[in-house]
């Protein structure tokens, strides 16, 4: 049965892999098995000397891998991979090895359907993860400007207030003196780029109902990326 480690970029899974491997060589015994190998993949670099046990294990795999491996191996395929004419990086050994799902340790095997259905999700997963990262935000100073007078600004504020859409976030706000006794609001929000368009929040919310019975117009004062 494979054994399996969580969190093994955090400090909680490292030492969870430090006391598993107290008076151990490697994670099944005497022997590097499979499982060594896809922990090994797992973990980031060498753990650090708050884990003796797991260090000393991960230097034991990085030169059984390394020296398995040699650069004169041309056309040995790992996982489905040609190994490269120079010698591999160990990691980058186990990463090609840790998708077998064998006990035994078999760094030969042709790609299973399961080792590609693997490898796609992991790279849709980059792609969104790229993507959300691309998706800026912005910080928006507007003011809101009340037809005369007689407007109530606290209900002009609730209306404006109670326009509510995805990647919107309506922040501090006061009311500033426009002259002959009218105020207007100046309001912050920070909006997220590829979900709000300030133009058609404008037009399509804060100037028709029920938010012109209150709103006049609308003058974008400042906009800035974050």
């Amino acid at each position: 049965m494979a054994i399996t480690f969580s969190d093994l970029h955090t400090e909680a899974g490292l030492k969870s892999l430090d006391e598993f491997l107290a008076g151990k060589s490697y994670i099944s015994g005497d022997q590097i098995t499979k499982d060594d190998v896809k922990v090994y993949a797992a973990v980031l670099g060498k753990p650090g000397t708050s884990f003796p046990n797991a260090s000393k294990w991960y230097e034991s795999v990085s030169s059984h891998l390394a020296t398995s491996f040699p650069g004169k191996a041309v056309g040995v395929r790992i996982c489905g991979k040609a190994a490269p004419s120079e010698a591999a990086p160990a990691k980058e050994v186990a990463r090609a090895a840790a998708g077998d799902d064998d006990d035994d340790l078999d760094l030969f095997a042709d790609e299973t359907e399961d080792d590609k259905k693997a490898a796609e999700e992991r790279e849709a997963s980059k792609k969104a993860s790229s993507k959300k990262k691309e998706s800026g935000k912005s910080s928006v100073l507007m003011d809101i400007k009340p037809w005369d007078d007689e407007t109530d600004m606290k209900k002009l504020e609730e209306a404006v207030r109670s326009i509510e859409m995805p990647g919107l976030l309506w922040g501090a706000s006061k009311l500033a003196p426009v002259g002959y006794g009218i105020k207007k609001l100046q309001i912050m929000l920070t909006i997220v780029d590829d979900l709000v368009s300030v133009d058609s929040l404008i037009e399509e919310h804060l100037t028709v109902e029920p938010c012109n019975e209150h709103v006049q117009s609308c003058d974008i004062v400042a906009f800035n990326k974050i």
